[in-house]
């Protein structure tokens, strides 16, 4: 018989020293390599085995390693997140203040930025090194509403001896991840945590609720920009002939002229200069800066030519990227954890995988096929002429690199 996962509602329903009882078994059964009738849900597990592949300790994890206070300062001024602290009080915080918790804030590396509550509880929290400054990062403190949300990309609680560190199994925590909508990029967490008694099952909608909420500013904050350079935009390209576009800094397009139907989101280089460059939607153009953006005249159609070497660099699990050189120059790709895994395993096996075989390994269920041929898909778009089909793999004659961590498997993903 299968194991069946943790029913989180039946949890919720359970006297809190019988809850507990049950998630410790589950744990002890899975880190022993034992079967159990019931087993850790599916993120939960998947976090556990991660964690075994590293060995970290299971009773202590790691210490959670600090910034300096000036790092901390530099963080905050750079982080989107600061932008919509407002938001993140005004939803949060009181009400955790009632139930006992605490709210913190981190950013894309794990590192606490920000943290509110009541001083008893953040005394609490000291104990656990749940400082601003911390480093909440899976591999150093285990599974958690900061570093494990992360990686999954998905909101998370984590309660109890769900906890791969058994030094935190007093603690329950709820997570939402925050993607900026200008770019995509995943920026950060916030977290509510606090003793095991406070646990509440309202805790993660509320969470991830504010997190839509704050994601939400940050595209209206978007959207205001983009009206004022469509001002700056529009005399401008009423002057011109030809296919050009202004976009913002991220590439969003606020006036085109040319090119029926309009563009979606360029992908510029990195660091974009003034001067010819490739565009893998629109083939060459020139760039120019424009007041709060840039402005791009296409001038051909064709492709980046032949390309010639991919270097993905895997050394920082959460900031993958995809270096692609080709006879137009390179341009650089940033991958999400799934896509930074799917081309890794891809490097590891040149004769190529079926869908079926990506999703067994991404999923250990080889019938999720439609969610890999959804990611392969775009993939392909995001790297035109890298990847070929029937079966997934690198296209022939490109050099593939990958740059791992230095403690990563050579021949794994």
């Amino acid at each position: 018989m299968a194991t069946k996962p943790i029913d989180l509602a039946q949890l919720a329903a359970m006297d809190l020293a019988e809850a507990t009882r049950l998630l410790k078994g589950v744990r002890e059964a899975t880190l022993s390599g034992r079967r159990s009738p019931v087993g850790p849900r599916a993120d939960i597990e998947e976090s556990w085995q991660r964690l075994l592949r590293t060995g970290l300790d299971p009773d202590r994890g790691r210490r959670p390693g600090m910034l300096p206070r000036d790092e901390v300062e530099r963080r905050r001024g750079e982080s989107p997140l600061r932008e919509v602290l407002p938001v993140l009080r005004e939803g949060l915080v009181s009400i955790a203040d009632a139930a006992q918790h605490i709210v913190t804030v981190a950013d894309a590396d794990c590192r606490l930025l920000w943290r509110e509550g009541k001083a008893t509880v953040l005394r609490k929290g000291d104990t656990h090194g749940f400082v601003v400054g911390s480093d909440w990062s899976e591999e150093l403190t285990g599974t958690s509403g900061i570093g494990t949300v992360l990686i999954a990309r998905r909101p998370l609680h984590v309660h109890a001896a769900e906890h791969f560190v058994a030094a935190y199994h007093s603690w329950t925590c709820a997570g939402s991840p925050v993607t900026d909508p200008r770019d995509g990029r995943l920026i950060g967490v916030v977290n509510v945590s606090g003793p095991l008694a406070t646990v509440h099952p309202t805790t993660l909608p509320l969470v991830t609720a504010v997190a839509r909420l704050a994601e939400a500013e940050l595209r209206t904050r978007h959207l205001t920009a983009l009206e004022r350079l469509r001002s700056v935009a529009l005399p401008l390209l009423g002057r011109m002939t030809g296919r050009a576009v202004v976009v913002d800094a991220n590439g969003w397009p606020a006036a085109v002229i040319g090119m029926p139907p309009p563009p979606g989101r360029l992908q510029l280089p990195r660091h974009p200069a003034a001067g010819p460059c490739w565009i893998p939607s629109l083939g060459t153009a020139t760039v120019e800066p424009v007041p709060g953006g840039w402005l791009v005249r296409v001038t051909g159609l064709g492709g980046p030519g032949p390309v010639a070497r991919i270097a993905l660099d895997l050394s920082r699990p959460r900031h993958a990227t995809a270096t692609v050189s080709g006879e137009a120059g390179s341009w650089v790709q940033e991958l999400s954890p799934r896509h930074a895994e799917l081309l890794c395993t891809l490097a590891v096996h040149r004769d190529g995988r079926s869908a079926a075989q990506l999703a067994e390994h991404l999923f250990g269920d080889p019938t999720r096929t439609v969610t890999v041929r959804a990611e392969m898909s775009r993939l392909r778009r995001q790297l035109p002429h890298v990847l070929a089909s029937r079966p997934y793999r690198f296209a022939d004659g490109i050099d593939v690199e990958v740059l791992r961590s230095p403690h990563a498997d050579p021949y794994s993903c």
